[in-house]
C-alpha cells in the first residue's frame, strides 16, 4: 500500500505548538516504534529465543534438547488454530466485500467528515463489535477503517490503532474463550469444574459489575483520549484513497461463454444449496452442544454469509482470491508462536511465574496478581485457550486455597490477556493485513490503549470483585 506523507519542510503552525502533552508523548512512541520495532516475523523470532533463554534459566529440568523438542511439537500443534485464523480472515474479508455489506460499511463511514469524529466512530464500533464477537469485530473494524480512510483525510496509523483498540474487550465479551469454557460443562478447558466439581456461568463472569463497569468506562474514555492523540499535521501520514479503492475493486462476474463450466460458475442455485446445507449443519451442531459463538461457528457463519451475499460461485471465488492475498504474512508467524507456546507450556516456565505471584497473594489481591501474571504470560502465549491451559491449573487451585473469588480470578486471566494483546502483535496481524500497514506504524498509539486499559481493569479487580 502506498501512503501520502506531508511535507516536513513547512514551518510549524500554531496548532502544532498547542499540541497536547499526551499527543506529543504518543508521537514519541510512534517515532520509537517506527525506528526500533522490527517486522512481526522478526519479533516472533526474537520472542522465540527469549523463551528459550528463560526456560533454560528458570524452568524446572529444562534442557536444550527438551526445549527444542517442545518447540518442534508446538509448531505443529498450532496448525489447526493457524488455519482457522487464516480462514476467518479470508472469509471475513470476502463477506465484507459483498455488495450489501460493503455498502453498509461505506454508509457508516460516510457519517463522519472530520478526523476526530472518524477515530471516535471507529473505536466505538470496534469496542461494541469485539465485545459481541471478537472474530467478527476484528475484521469489521479493520474494513471500516479502510472505508473511513477513503473519505476522510486522517492519519492512517492512528485510525487503524483505533480499530484495533476495540480488541481490548474481546476476552471480556460474549465470545471470550476463557469465560465460555468455564461455563461449558465437560469442556477440556473447564479447569474450575475439574477442581471444584462445578463450572462458572457467564452470569458470574461476563455479566458482572467487575467486568461490565470497566468495559463501559473504556467505551466512554477511549474515544475521548484518542482524540488527543491526533498527530500534528507535520507528521500526519494518510493512506492514498485511490489506492484503497483500487485494491477493493474486484470482478463480480465472469464472462459467459455458453459452456457448461461457465454456467456452473455463475449458478446461484449452488451457492444457495450450500448455504442451506451449512445452516442445517450449524443448527444440528448447536442442538447437540448448545448455542455458542466459538471460533468454528464464527468461521462457518462468515463463509455462509459470504456465499449468500455474493450470490454466485464466481463472485465468491473472486472475493476469496482477493482476500487470500493479505493472509500470506500470517502463514509463517503463527507456527512460530505455536513453537513458543510449546516451550512455555511443556517446560513449566509459566507455572514458575504463576506460583511466584500466587505465593505473595491474599484472597483479596489474588485476582489482581493473577492479572499481572496474565499480562506477562500473554507475551509468550497469546492464544486465549492455550493461555488458560497454562495459567488456569495454577490460578484456580490458588483461589480455592485462599478462598478467593473463582470468577474474579478467572476473568483476571482474561483481562490480562486482552490488555497485553495491545502490545503483542499476534492478534494484530489480521487487522494489519487488512489495513495494509506495517505494525510499527500503529504500535506507538497502542501504548496509550495499553496503559489506560491496564489501569481500568486493574482497579476493577481490586475494588469491584466480591469477596467470598
Amino acid at each position: 500500500m502506498s501512503f501520502m506523507t506531508i511535507d516536513t519542510s513547512k514551518p510549524v503552525s500554531a496548532e502544532e505548538h498547542r499540541q497536547s502533552l499526551l499527543s506529543r508523548a504518543t508521537s514519541m512512541f510512534v517515532f520509537l516504534f517506527e525506528k526500533v520495532m522490527p517486522d512481526p516475523y522478526v519479533f516472533a523470532v526474537l520472542l522465540t529465543f527469549l523463551g528459550v533463554v528463560l526456560a533454560r534459566l528458570f524452568a524446572p529440568n529444562a534442557t536444550f534438547p527438551s526445549i527444542a523438542s517442545a518447540w518442534y511439537g508446538g509448531i505443529f500443534a498450532i496448525f489447526q488454530f493457524a488455519f482457522q485464523m487464516v480462514i476467518m480472515l479470508v472469509a471475513g474479508y470476502a463477506l465484507a466485500m459483498a455488495p450489501p455489506v460493503h455498502k453498509l460499511l461505506a454508509r457508516i463511514a460516510g457519517t463522519v467528515s472530520t478526523p476526530l469524529a472518524a477515530v471516535s466512530l471507529t473505536i466505538v464500533v470496534s469496542l461494541v463489535a469485539c465485545w459481541l464477537n471478537w472474530g467478527l469485530g476484528l475484521v469489521t473494524s479493520a474494513l471500516l477503517a479502510r472505508e473511513v480512510a477513503k473519505r476522510v483525510r486522517v492519519d492512517f496509523g492512528w485510525l487503524v490503532a483505533a480499530a484495533y483498540t476495540g480488541f481490548v474487550v474481546s476476552t471480556e465479551g460474549l465470545s471470550g474463550s476463557i469465560a465460555l469454557s468455564q461455563a461449558t460443562r465437560g469442556s477440556a478447558l473447564n479447569v474450575v469444574e475439574k477442581v471444584t466439581g462445578h463450572g462458572v456461568p457467564l452470569s458470574e463472569t461476563v455479566f458482572t459489575r467487575f467486568n461490565l463497569v470497566p468495559c463501559l468506562v473504556l467505551l466512554i474514555i477511549l474515544p475521548i483520549i484518542f482524540r488527543y492523540l491526533r498527530p500534528a499535521e507535520k507528521y500526519t501520514v494518510v493512506a492514498d484513497p485511490e489506492r484503497l479503492r483500487k485494491e477493493d475493486e474486484q470482478v463480480h462476474t465472469k464472462e459467459r461463454t455458453g459452456t457448461l463450466g461457465s454456467e456452473l460458475d455463475n449458478s446461484w442455485i449452488l451457492n444457495l444449496a450450500l448455504v442451506l446445507f451449512g445452516i442445517f449443519a450449524l443448527v444440528i451442531e448447536w442442538s447437540r452442544k448448545g448455542f455458542s459463538l466459538d471460533l468454528n461457528s464464527v468461521i462457518i457463519s462468515l463463509v455462509l454469509g459470504g456465499l449468500l451475499l455474493h450470490w454466485r460461485p464466481s463472485a465468491y471465488i473472486g472475493a476469496v482470491k482477493h482476500a487470500a492475498r493479505i493472509s500470506g504474512s500470517l502463514v509463517l508467524q503463527y507456527p512460530l508462536y505455536g513453537g513458543l507456546m510449546g516451550i512455555i507450556t511443556t517446560t513449566g516456565l509459566a507455572g514458575v511465574l504463576s506460583k511466584l505471584f500466587i505465593k505473595y497473594s491474599t484472597a483479596h489481591t489474588l485476582p489482581f496478581f493473577t492479572y499481572l501474571t496474565s499480562m506477562i504470560i500473554t507475551l509468550f502465549v497469546p492464544s486465549g485457550g492455550g493461555h488458560w491451559a497454562v495459567q488456569g491449573p495454577f490460578a484456580v487451585p490458588a483461589a480455592v486455597q485462599l478462598h478467593s473469588s473463582l470468577a474474579g480470578t478467572t476473568m483476571a486471566v482474561a483481562m490480562g490477556e486482552s490488555v497485553a494483546n495491545m502490545l503483542q502483535p499476534f492478534w494484530a496481524l489480521p487487522i494489519l493485513a487488512i489495513a495494509g500497514i506495517p505494525m510499527r506504524r500503529m504500535m506507538g498509539f497502542m501504548v496509550v490503549t495499553f496503559c489506560v486499559s491496564a489501569v481500568v481493569f486493574g482497579l476493577a479487580l481490586l475494588c469491584l470483585v466480591p469477596q467470598n
